[in-house]
């Protein structure tokens, strides 16, 4: 009987008889081969299998380091977000119910082209009427504010980017733009004094404004990762935590805290805007005061506009 003592070890044999008879060292009809050509065959496989590595090891091709991320320049925040609306006056009446009053607008031939929401002194939500059925309500443009335009635009272009010059919009305020992944376009403005959103300074601030400021945004994409390469790789931004699970997150380079998220573009995706809230309970009440469905993910609060724009809720410490 063979007895087995531990898993995977060779059984022990109950009686020498039962071993089988040792094989002789030669078989029958071999050829001997003498002593000294054994030890030269020996010898030429001992170097065969010490070349081997060497002959049998591909050549691995260098590789060029992945491209380090840049320093700045810093932003000083979110400037704006500029959205085109199927129904300027539809829109305006939401956003007024959310507290968010009209700065002022721009016209051509008695018709607004642009309507300026105000969130705080130095963010808003611009609204663009869809001025041909053609054109698709939705995100348009980011806009960020710098206190120096000039050196960000003059260092974008020692980057090998393409910033138009800076220029004096009609706003009354320093701007540039430049087309980014996907030929989004990025905008930068320096606000100035005698500009209409300087002059508003403290004004149309609604008392009953859901939010007092924007915290990040959402922005859709073919190819996200490629986003997040480029903003880190040519514009500075940095790895954020995320505000709702997803996307990619980016920090604005620079001490704002704001954050911009990169969205995989579906069917059923939107861009988005980010409110910070000091308590989301409260805002969930006010929400439910004015009527306007509310849904809940992960620790937010979200509802969307007339043209399904998502627009989060997120907490936020006082002041």
């Amino acid at each position: 009987m063979v007895h087995f003592f531990g898993v995977g070890k060779r059984p022990l044999v109950a009686d020498r008889r039962e071993r089988r008879p040792k094989r002789r060292r030669w078989l029958k009809g071999a050829i001997l081969v003498p002593s000294f050509l054994k030890w030269f065959g020996n010898g030429l496989l001992f170097l065969l299998a010490a070349a081997l590595p060497v002959v049998c090891t591909p050549t691995v091709a260098a590789q060029s380091p992945a491209a380090a991320p840049v320093q700045g320049p810093d932003l000083a925040g979110i400037a704006h977000a500029a959205i085109r609306v199927g129904d300027l006056d539809k829109s305006r009446d939401f956003y007024g119910k959310l507290g968010f009053e009209e700065a002022f607008a721009m016209s051509r031939d008695g018709k607004t082209t642009q309507s300026f929401v105000k969130v705080n002194d130095l963010q808003f939500i611009e609204l663009y009427p869809q001025g041909r059925p053609t054109d698709t309500p939705g995100f348009m443009h980011v806009c960020f504010e710098s206190s120096g335009i000039e050196a960000i635009n003059q260092t974008y272009a020692a980057r090998g980017l393409a910033p138009i010059p800076v220029r004096k919009a009609a706003a009354g305020n320093l701007l540039f733009t430049m087309a980014g992944p996907e030929k989004q376009n990025i905008e930068y403005t320096q606000y100035m004094p005698g500009s209409k959103h300087t002059n508003d300074k403290g004004l149309h601030l609604g008392a009953k404004r859901i939010s007092e400021q924007i915290v990040a945004m959402g922005i859709e994409m073919q190819n996200p990762e490629a986003a997040r390469q480029y903003y880190v790789e040519k514009l500075g931004f940095a790895p954020a935590a995320a505000l709702e699970p997803g996307g990619i997150w980016l920090a604005l380079p620079g001490p704002s805290g704001q954050r911009i998220e990169f969205i995989q573009h579906k069917p059923d995706s939107a861009f988005v805007f980010y409110f910070g809230v000091p308590d989301l309970h409260r805002a969930a009440e006010q929400l439910k005061a004015l009527h306007i469905a509310v849904e809940r993910h992960w620790s937010t609060l979200s509802i969307h506009d007339p043209d399904g724009n998502r627009i989060v809720f997120v907490k936020v410490k006082a002041g």
